[in-house]
């Protein structure tokens, strides 16, 4: 079963992203960015889910870090954001982010972004 890991500081937002992701995936997550760097380098996931605005290390320093480290250079990260503007999307891009969602996301959407990285048997 393919891996994500889900990393935000907000405990409601990463139980829903568990539950939408659990049936399919086997899904971890990290409160924040230090502890995602730690979990990622000790067992690297398929996907990450990277909240942008986290306090301490956020998810721009989180991405640059992994694209940094040859062991985690090629894990897709989805970062999501409650910041629409568009330097904030460069900004994300820029970090080595593979796409960019604004909260508040439509699941099936966010769904069909995961897919696009890790097809499930039932995707045909």
């Amino acid at each position: 079963m393919k891996r994500i890991l889900i990393v935000d500081d907000e405990e409601d937002l990463r139980s829903l992203l568990n539950d939408l992701l659990s049936p399919q995936y086997e899904v971890r997550e990290a409160a924040n960015g230090p502890e995602a760097l730690q979990l990622v380098l000790r067992d690297p996931p398929d996907l990450i889910i990277l909240d942008v605005s986290m306090p301490g290390m956020n998810g721009i320093q989180v991405c640059q870090a992994l694209r940094k480290e040859p062991r985690t250079a090629k894990i897709p990260v989805i970062m999501l954001t409650a910041h629409a503007l568009p330097e904030n999307e460069f900004d994300g891009l820029l970090a080595g982010a593979d796409e960019y969602v604004i909260k508040p996301f439509v699941s099936k959407d966010l769904l069909a972004r995961v897919r696009k990285f890790l097809p499930t048997s039932s995707d045909g």
